[in-house]
């Protein structure tokens, strides 16, 4: 996504850079969750212009998912017509119109919200009993943090000139504990990109007790 008038405009019709690091990540994650074939179900909670979700339903599985982007969801509805894709906010209580799934997908979408703790909260709700929540951030951790400061790229990493951009700066300590505080169990972390110290990404891996 590139910025445009204070808010987002897809720079592309498919992946965005993330992906390449993310996407052989979630791969390998949902093929170790060894799921039936009724349960080959996600909901992408910030799907963005779809291109993930695709990604995904050539994979064989079936994809819903909703993004607060107009512009978003229209290059998702035009590219991907047969996908279940809506305009909608993490805010809401999806479930109501959604039902639940075996998976909820979130990636790099927690980083930019005000109330992160409701994204946690509207991907339990998805989640059927014993259900697994996929959720990518930026990596931020002390090694990575003090190579910023030494190497100068502390205001260009933390820009606060980017609007609606990175609010909110997790490292797995803090991931976990906002995950435990919504009722996840069993979270693991997997970090993408680069070597671990310096991690790009990380992919926090969280169940809903059944």
């Amino acid at each position: 996504m590139i910025e445009k008038d204070g808010g987002y405009s897809f720079a592309t019709r498919g992946y965005s850079g993330s992906h390449k690091w993310l996407i052989p990540s979630v791969e390998r994650i949902l093929f170790g969750l060894r799921l039936g074939a009724k349960q080959r179900r996600i909901f992408d909670l910030g799907c963005g212009n779809g291109a993930v979700a695709a990604h995904l339903s050539r994979l064989g599985y079936e994809v819903h998912g909703v993004d607060t982007s107009e512009e978003g969801i229209a290059i998702a509805k035009e590219d991907h017509p047969d996908i279940d894709l809506h305009q909608r906010s993490v805010y809401e209580p999806l479930a109501l119109d959604f039902g639940q799934f075996p998976v909820v997908l979130s990636l790099e979408v927690i980083e930019h919200l005000y109330y992160p703790r409701k994204l946690c909260s509207t991907a339990l709700d998805l989640l059927e009993p014993g259900g697994t929540l996929i959720l990518s951030t930026p990596y931020h951790a002390y090694l990575k943090n003090l190579a910023l400061a030494l190497t100068g790229r502390l205001d260009s990493h933390f820009t606060a000139l980017w609007d609606h951009g990175h609010i909110k700066f997790f490292s797995p300590r803090t991931l976990e504990k906002l995950l435990r505080e919504a009722g996840f169990a069993n979270i693991s972390f997997r970090r993408v990109g680069r070597i671990p110290p310096f991690a790009k990404s990380m992919i926090a891996v969280a169940g809903k007790q059944g």
